[in-house]
């Protein structure tokens, strides 16, 4: 077995085909085939993550980025990824990395030469972005036990797809902060038809329990989402799922990839943001329109400004520890804030 293929930790057999169980698409895979992601295969009746390592990009980005704003504030994670996704998106904008597989002998990146590369670079964390984490999981656990050995943070940028006994495996390793992208709701029916988009806030509601932090990434997509009904679906969720405290970004979406209608009008962001804050969720940001005001952490009790951003760094910070200065309101927050 080549140093790009390890056995999976997640999966059943059922004669010659093995049924991964990394994610819910749960792939039963026939001898010599690939899961939907490209990254598991079977060989000789077992399960192998063929892209364990085989890394498409590695650059030291900034958390708010992700977005991750009540995680850490202005610190910086190695971030990376893989290939390949379990979704493809018709508007991925990166789908020159979802919508291919692991190179054919590619050199895998073992975690110690990631978390060597983050302490050099003076990263707090890991992070796995770009495409969709699940395509690594194997790798993952490695590397987030490593890296929390060595204090570094463990984030995943994530459709929220994986299965609970997978999330589960990735906190227990030392992933604890989630950015995790709602992409659609039963009433979307022109992509993505068999997500069940439910299972999404399931799975966030295990991270909240399991001690993680979450907060969720609303893309709306113009032709697909981003109708009223859709938006109040989500928003009910979200305070039934994760309560109110959970922040929201409500994110304008660009035409990208096979998508091409017009992107978001700022007018329908605008309003989703109301109908959210009107039902009661407490962190409701607008995100992908380089306005920081709309990027701004305030108080939900007495509305005072606490963290304001632009360009995805913190150029403001005013908390007494994870309260309110003004009136002792409990903000959400986790990890410290980091001067940089």
């Amino acid at each position: 077995m080549s140093r790009s293929m390890k056995r999976a930790a997640l999966y059943g057999k059922s004669g010659e085909d093995v049924t991964c169980l990394v994610c819910e698409r749960a792939c039963r895979i026939k001898p010599g085939a690939h899961g939907i992601c490209g990254n598991y295969r079977n060989i000789d009746g077992e399960l192998i993550h063929v892209g364990y390592g085989v890394l498409s990009a590695i650059e030291s980005r900034p958390i708010e980025i992700k977005p991750l704003f009540h995680y850490w504030p202005n610190s910086t994670a190695l971030t990376f990824s893989g290939y390949g996704c379990n979704f493809y998106c018709p508007w991925c904008q990166n789908s020159h990395l979802s919508f291919s597989r692991p190179p054919p002998g590619a050199e895998p990146t073992p975690p110690e030469k990631l978390v060597e590369m983050a302490i050099r670079n003076r990263d707090e964390g890991l992070c796995a972005s770009f495409n969709e984490p699940a395509t690594l999981f194997d790798y993952l656990l490695d590397l987030f036990e490593l890296g929390s050995r060595k204090g570094l943070y463990g984030t995943v940028v994530t459709n929220g797809y994986f299965t609970e006994r997978a999330m589960k495996m990735l906190i227990e390793a030392g992933a604890d902060g989630f950015s995790i992208n709602i992409k659609g709701c039963p009433l979307a029916k022109q992509a993505l038809t068999t997500i069940d988009h439910l299972k999404v806030f399931r799975n966030a509601r295990k991270i909240l329990d399991l001690g993680g932090h979450v907060e969720m990434v609303y893309l709306v997509v113009t032709g697909f989402n981003d109708s009223e009904e859709c938006a109040e679906w989500i928003f009910e969720k979200h305070l039934e799922y994760l309560g109110e405290s959970t922040p929201i970004h409500i994110n304008r979406y660009y035409p990208a990839n096979f998508w091409k209608n017009p992107p978001t009008p700022l007018s329908k962001l605008l309003k989703f943001r109301e109908m959210a804050a009107k039902e009661g969720i407490e962190y409701v940001y607008v995100g992908n329109v380089g306005i920081p005001d709309l990027e701004t952490t305030k108080c939900p009790k007495c509305g005072k400004k606490l963290i304001i951003r632009n360009l995805h760094r913190v150029v403001y910070y005013k908390l007494d520890g994870d309260r309110c200065p003004n009136c002792g309101c409990k903000i959400t927050l986790r990890g410290k804030y980091i001067r940089k």
